[in-house]
């Protein structure tokens, strides 16, 4: 059985279940501002032609040293952003119950996120950062401000929430999702806190508790941070399930802070890849996820699944957020490996499409429909 058939009958035996499964996600929020960089403009409003490439854009900028340029930005639309909330939207969609913490606004939340709240019973912890999110055919340039997320501490969670409301979302929770690691300083001490103040307070559930980690783009952090906090994750397996989520750039950022050398992006390549960060990190899982293929490696074995992948996306910007999510759907609802890694690059797939997060069944029908 090829593993688009094998995922639809997946769904079909096991998809009914998600409602009974809850997750909390956080910590970061951001309002996104998705941008197209203008090349030639001929009139007012949308009557312009955007710079298609990054490299196209690289140009325009270097050829300004020395002299200076005007580059305008248009505006395509305004939408919440950061890893957690896009994240945590997208398992709204599949039907599983979701609590959200992060930076939301304060003192009230911000309007962007008015309706995410309402449906995730959301706690703000402070304001959210801002994106300015350039997109361009073959990728994408982030532009963050986030000085509110220095806030994003493990006190200041638990004086919002309150300490006991707090440990009893932990303890109701299937899925806890704790990403965006780079842009929140704070992190790394939120995850030593999670372990030694507020999960001591439940026993043993590895078998019915699943983390998910995504680092987030590591690059501006420095090596030994990338060491630390890869060296801490493997406490949260005496919790739960432990899996980490890469995309590529992240991959070899990791591969590479490892001590591993000479790293192939061929299938084989990224499944040997994903296995021998999975054993020196000791975890779970690691999933793998290029622009058109994901992998991931167990202990016992490394898959990996061709994506459907779009020449020219709606969006971008939360693909990978997509993508993880479709992941951890499939953890959740029991699926195997290479279930959960179709239903991964259906979810991104699906998003760059329409700019909007699937449910189950708009996953089905885009598996059945694959072109």
């Amino acid at each position: 059985m090829n593993y688009r058939a094998q995922t639809l009958e997946e769904i079909a035996k096991k998809g009914g279940t998600i409602s009974s499964k809850n997750a909390l996600v956080g910590f970061d929020g951001f309002v996104d501002k998705i941008i197209a960089v203008v090349d030639k403009r001929t009139g007012q409003g949308q009557a312009f032609s955007a710079i298609d490439t990054i490299t196209e854009f690289a140009n325009r900028i270097g050829a300004a040293a020395g002299r200076s340029t005007n580059i305008e930005l248009f505006p395509r639309m305004e939408k919440l952003g950061g890893n957690g909330p896009i994240m945590a939207n997208a398992l709204l969609s599949a039907g599983m119950g979701v609590k959200y913490i992060g930076a939301l606004g304060e003192p009230s939340i911000h309007p962007v996120f008015a309706e995410f709240a309402a449906k995730t019973n959301a706690v703000t912890v402070c304001d959210p950062g801002v994106t300015h999110a350039l997109e361009f055919h073959d990728g994408k340039i982030m532009l963050g401000t986030m000085a509110s997320l220095d806030l994003l501490t493990y006190p200041r969670i638990v004086q919002k929430m309150g300490e006991g409301a707090f440990l009893d979302a932990l303890s109701r929770a299937d899925l806890i999702a704790l990403v965006n690691w780079t842009m929140i300083p704070n992190m790394t001490s939120i995850y030593n806190d999670l372990l030694d103040r507020a999960l001591p307070n439940y026993g043993p559930r590895e078998a019915g508790r699943t983390f998910f980690f995504d680092l987030a783009d590591p690059e501006k952090r420095p090596l030994s941070d990338i060491q630390t906090v890869l060296g801490i994750l493997k406490r949260f397996r005496a919790h739960g399930q432990v899996i980490l989520g890469l995309n590529l750039k992240e991959a070899l950022q990791v591969d590479a802070a490892l001590g591993f050398s000479d790293p192939k992006t061929d299938p084989e390549g990224l499944k040997q890849m994903a296995s021998r960060i999975r054993a020196a990190i000791d975890v779970t899982m690691v999933v793998i996820h290029p622009t058109d293929s994901a992998a991931c490696a167990t202990r016992d074995a490394a898959y990996w699944v061709q994506g459907s992948y779009c020449e020219k996306p709606l969006i971008t910007t939360g693909a990978g957020d997509h993508f993880n999510a479709g992941f951890t759907t499939g953890a959740m609802l029991g699926m195997s490996p290479a279930a959960c890694l179709t239903l991964a690059v259906t979810y991104s797939g699906y998003y760059v499409r329409t700019a909007k997060s699937p449910s189950l069944g708009d996953a089905a029908n885009f598996i059945r429909n694959w072109a």
